[in-house]
């Protein structure tokens, strides 16, 4: 796979209930619903709230345990979100969709670089619906609008036209679900949607946060999805508020709204804790002065197979899919100088999703940000990879403002010094000149630089040098048989450190 690895310099500063892969989910219909959900629980959110009350005040003081994690295992939680996604996870059946692709008639002619094309909009759909253990596609098709803003979505002719299809097809017993392949859909056009359709109706939103659950292994992987579904939901509410009256059962209920808010609060203490931990481990990293590589991209677009390529670590296992990789990894490599390094893996990005969702992945962002280099890997075989690219940097250069560690400088910019890499990781084609690349910059950015020095041969200060720094050559000194000349990368801190030992 032939792919672009582009570099940017950074400035250093400073339950749900768990759902297996081999289990799919389905949907439970809810037209005239809304995000009713529950009505006479009280009894049983009172009785998980007693359970669940204690929340660790001191965030850094345990890792999370899967008894910290029982908040999420709340049955009135998931009725509230099945009627705002159209979707339970109780019962495990195939879902037949039909993918509607929308898109303005007058920005399919436009010929720009980073333009997307309907087709390929179509195909990402259609990748995100074969993500999902079970799902299956039974037709895909372009719709062309005037606006994607409309109550109706679709106009008279189009909505007759699509109930003769989706009546053929049902039919013939292949449809359960209609997925509109937009952002986000308002309540008001998706009540009226499954008022004329008389099925679920599903957005690009809710369709990832499917995915995501399902990928969601890690307490904190479940912690950010989790939180990620809130926001949809609030946005639900508000605009099922605006649509419709509270007399016709469209709105949130006082007792749901307790739900979520309680629910929000004991998410974000936890997430408080992870972004603790996670600040830690970066300390502990900067102290044994590791520097840092984030790996970022686009979702698919190959960053945990460039990974294994550069550490060769056996246990990595790429999988073709969307968003598999949802917990930011650390796995050390060496670069050619044999300074040990560490290559940080991270969650993919994907276009026409509101920022909110991966805003609620910080956490484990900021690992990425925070980095000494980024390397943004691309596949040059997509047709939509200048699109991705501008994609992934906006979204990169938008979140470089919101991120802050510690000690460090929360205005710290993105500082670019781009080179470009056309490498394969399946063939190791072309992975030298980038370690080498990745080895200059890594070298400028942690005021690293290679030296020789001549150190008496077997002595302390040889044992020391290679404890402390990375030694890229040892040869015997021709001049004095009793010394050796070591050609070592180092710090200014760390010589400063060799003198004051041996100097």
């Amino acid at each position: 796979m032939a792919c672009l690895r582009a570099l940017f310099r950074v400035r250093r500063s400073g339950q749900i209930l768990p759902v297996h892969n081999k289990v799919p989910v389905c949907f439970k219909y809810t037209q005239h619903q809304g995000v009713k959900g529950i009505r006479n629980r009280k009894s049983y959110y009172e009785s998980l709230m007693q359970a669940n009350q204690q929340i660790t005040q001191d965030p850094t003081s345990a890792p999370i345990s899967p008894s910290d994690m029982r908040f999420l295992d709340d049955r009135a939680y998931d009725e509230v979100a099945g009627g705002a996604m159209r979707i339970s996870r109780d019962v495990a059946t195939a879902q037949h969709v039909l993918i509607l692709q929308p898109y303005i008639k007058w920005t399919a002619k436009r010929s720009t670089t980073d333009n997307v094309r309907p087709e390929d909009q179509l195909a990402e759909a259609t990748a995100l619906i074969n993500s999902l253990p079970n799902w299956q596609v039974t037709s895909a098709l372009k719709v062309p609008l005037e606006n994607l803003e409309r109550k109706t979505l679709f106009g008279s002719g189009k909505l007759l036209e699509l109930k003769e299809l989706i009546a053929n097809l049902q039919r013939q017993g292949q449809l359960t679900c209609l997925f509109v392949s937009k952002g986000t859909l308002s309540f008001a056009q998706k009540h009226f949607l499954e008022s004329e359709f008389h099925l679920p109706i599903l957005d690009r939103y809710s369709v990832v946060i499917q995915i995501l659950r399902l990928h969601a292994t890690s307490a904190e992987a479940k912690l950010q999805v989790a939180m990620a579904e809130l926001p949809y939901i609030w946005a639900q509410a508000k605009d099922a508020g605006v649509s419709q009256t509270r007399r016709q059962g469209y709105t949130l209920t006082d007792l749901q709204k307790e739900i979520l808010r309680t629910r929000e609060r004991k998410l974000r203490a936890e997430l408080e804790r992870v972004r603790c931990q996670r600040q830690l481990l970066r300390q502990k990293r900067k102290l044994q002065n590791y520097p840092i590589a984030a790996v970022v991209g686009y979702t698919n677009a190959g960053k945990t197979s460039l990974i294994k390529a550069l550490t060769v670590e056996d246990s990595l296992q790429p999988r073709n899919q969307l968003f598999a990789t949802l917990d930011v990894t650390a796995h050390a490599g060496h670069l050619p100088c044999n300074l040990q390094l560490i290559y940080m893996d991270t969650v993919g990005f994907m276009s026409d999703l509101p920022t909110g969702l991966f805003e609620c992945f910080v956490a484990t962002m900021e690992d990425a940000m925070l980095a000494d280099v980024i390397i943004h890997v691309q596949d040059l075989s997509h047709p939509c990879h200048a699109a991705q690219r501008t994609h992934v940097e906006s979204t990169l250069r938008s979140m470089s403002f919101n991120l802050t560690d510690g000690d460090a400088d929360a205005n710290h910019l993105l500082n670019k010094n781009i080179c470009a890499h056309h490498i394969s990781a399946r063939a190791h084609t072309g992975l030298e000149p980038l370690l080498k690349d990745i080895e200059r910059q890594i070298l400028t950015v942690t005021g690293r630089r290679k030296i020789q020095m001549r150190v008496p041969n077997g002595g302390s200060e040889m044992a020391w040098l290679y404890k402390n720094a990375a030694v890229v050559d040892t040869i015997a000194d021709a001049a004095n048989p009793e010394r050796l000349l070591m050609q070592v990368v180092i710090s200014q801190r760390v010589l400063e450190q060799f003198k004051r030992e041996f100097c």
